[in-house]
């Protein structure tokens, strides 16, 4: 056996004997059996009704924020729509079944036309999701989502306190774990959309 067929052969062996970290089991995700999630209708940017039994298959990230969020909601977004594009660059087949979902908290003033000009500066898939105060209402209720309107200077000068909770969630809509937002490192290779990336890689399969 000639040298370079013994050296192939120990690199085989070596790699045998140093396997890939496994991927922890679905059942394990840190809020695996929380009830949070739930069917809803809303309407996307585009005007269209969505449902969320049409994400059946995927791994939704939901995100309930605000478009005129003054210094959350767009960082939350920046740093996780990054890490999503870290994710596709790396693993671009398992970045595919990831559909993150922007889903206002201010219906009253988030009109689809409002969310299609937000989330077309994030991300190509990002869909955004609106529809009467009732039907958010019922949404962040089932997604155990907190969020209420502040007075404002004038009717429409308003903000909105609300949960900072990004969901990941499982193909069949049951939640997986959150996605970090508001780390203290925000070095745009080094921080948040690192992890970001780092957390899909761990759950999505």
């Amino acid at each position: 056996m000639n040298k370079f067929v013994t050296s192939c052969l120990a690199v085989i062996a070596l790699a045998g004997c140093n396997p890939a970290p496994s991927q922890p089991d679905l059942k394990d995700a840190p809020l695996a059996g929380a009830r949070i999630g739930g069917p809803f209708t809303l309407t996307d940017q585009n005007g269209a009704k969505r449902s969320f039994d049409e994400f059946r298959g995927k791994f939704p990230l939901v995100y309930f924020g605000y478009t005129m969020c003054p210094d959350i909601c767009t960082p939350d977004m920046q740093q996780m729509m990054a890490g999503l594009k870290q994710f596709e660059e790396a693993n671009p087949k398992l970045a595919g079944k990831v559909q993150p979902l922007f889903i206002t908290v201010d219906p009253a003033r988030d009109t689809p036309a409002k969310l299609k000009e937000f989330v077309e500066a994030f991300h190509p898939r990002l869909i955004g999701l609106t529809g009467s105060e009732e039907e958010i209402a019922a949404t962040a209720r089932s997604f155990a989502v907190y969020y209420q309107k502040m007075d404002g200077s004038a009717p429409d000068a308003y903000l909105m306190s609300h949960s900072q909770t990004p969901y990941l969630m499982d193909p069949q809509g049951k939640p997986l774990a959150l996605i970090p937002v508001d780390t203290p490192n925000t070095d745009a290779n080094e921080g948040e959309p690192k992890l970001v990336a780092a957390e899909l890689a761990k759950w999505v399969r």
